[in-house]
């Protein structure tokens, strides 16, 4: 074609002038030689006489290498890369969970003074609470078992080596929870669910002083009743114990090693046996459970598929996930985090250099 054609004449031109100009080789020993710039002293001065380099293996003196340092910055790993910390955007996910358990803890010491007077209002009809008796000390062996499976995830991210994308991605579901849980027990009011466990006495006025010291309450007992801060009714739909265990349980699945699948099946053993001990307990009806069971394994789920897929980051018109309303957030924290993170782990403190240091 017409195009082939000239791009081929350019080529033959360039070769061309390049072959007239770039002899093959210099004479270093003529004196007239033109080739050498100005100030250059050829290899006949007295200087080169004296210091003559060895002969190459050819015949011909090897020219004077020069070398050049140039300070370039050094590239990047690929795992921060794919992977980068981003403390502040983790930091950022922590204050969203401080606002939305606040909001949470606040919207319990409201619906504390709505709740239905247990002398006039009996619990509601359950499929399971009116056939087991309540026991008060299952409550306590609940409430311990979140704390072992808590303090499980916490050891499990601290060693994690991309420790801070984890951190990040379980403040981000444990807000948008607490966000959820803190409308639907506020919008809703059910009776007290048990008939022993200890509520305190209403307020006929709920100041916004009182609202603040019972949630400042609240959150100095972590929620948990077995530390005795746990003193408000009303906190039904969904149940905060079950999103904790079941959540805890999908973290140490998610981001442990497959081949500790036994110590998986422990730790749903121990979730189960959580939520079972909430039941029995009384201190939640069964849709508070299967509700906040649901939500909990939705939620995460549909965020890591999202997370360890790059093309669901694309907002289209195909893809119907991307309407969820936190969607936004999402893409916000996650579009620099390419693929699933590997299971790799590392001390999160670096030992001082004379600790790692071969003696001689």
């Amino acid at each position: 074609s017409p195009r082939q054609a000239n791009e081929l004449f350019y080529v033959f031109v360039v070769l061309f002038f390049f072959l007239q100009e770039v002899p093959d080789s210099y004479d270093y020993n003529n004196p007239n030689a033109t080739c050498h710039p100005s100030g250059y002293t050829h290899p006949g001065s007295p200087y080169h006489q004296q210091n003559q380099p060895p002969p190459s293996e050819t015949g011909s003196p090897s020219s004077d290498a020069v070398m050049i340092k140039i300070d370039t910055p050094s590239p990047l790993r690929d795992d921060q890369q794919r992977y980068p910390k981003e403390i502040g955007k983790t930091l950022l996910a922590l204050v969203f969970l401080a606002l939305n358990f606040f909001l949470a803890t606040v919207s319990l010491s409201l619906v504390h003074d709505r709740v239905p007077d247990r002398d006039t209002h009996e619990p509601l009809p359950d499929a399971f609470l009116d056939r087991v008796q309540a026991q008060d000390w299952a409550l306590d062996v609940s409430e311990i078992l979140i704390m072992v499976v808590v303090n499980s995830c916490v050891l499990l991210i601290t060693f994690h080596k991309h420790r801070f994308i984890v951190m990040r991605r379980v403040f981000l579901l444990l807000s948008v929870l607490y966000m959820m849980r803190s409308v639907t027990m506020y919008v809703t009011v059910l009776p007290v669910s048990s008939r022993t466990y200890y509520c305190s006495p209403k307020s006929n006025a709920s100041s916004a002083g009182v609202i603040v010291k019972r949630a400042f309450q609240l959150i100095s007992g972590m929620g948990l009743s077995i530390n005795g801060k746990q003193i408000y009714c009303g906190d039904y739909i969904y149940s905060g114990h079950t999103v904790t265990l079941v959540l805890g349980y999908l973290v140490i699945s998610e981001y442990s090693p497959k081949r500790f699948w036994p110590i998986h099946w422990i730790y749903w053993m121990a979730s189960l046996t959580g939520v079972v001990m909430v039941l029995v307990a009384h201190g939640h009806y069964t849709v508070d459970v299967l509700i906040a069971y649901y939500a909990t394994t939705r939620l995460f789920w549909t965020y890591h598929t999202l997370a360890n897929n790059s093309l669901l980051l694309k907002q289209n018109g195909n893809n119907y996930i991307g309407r969820e309303w936190w969607y936004f957030g999402f893409r916000y924290f996650e579009r620099n985090v390419r693929g699933p993170i590997p299971l790799q782990y590392d001390c999160p403190l670096s030992l001082p250099a004379s600790w790692t240091k071969k003696s001689p």
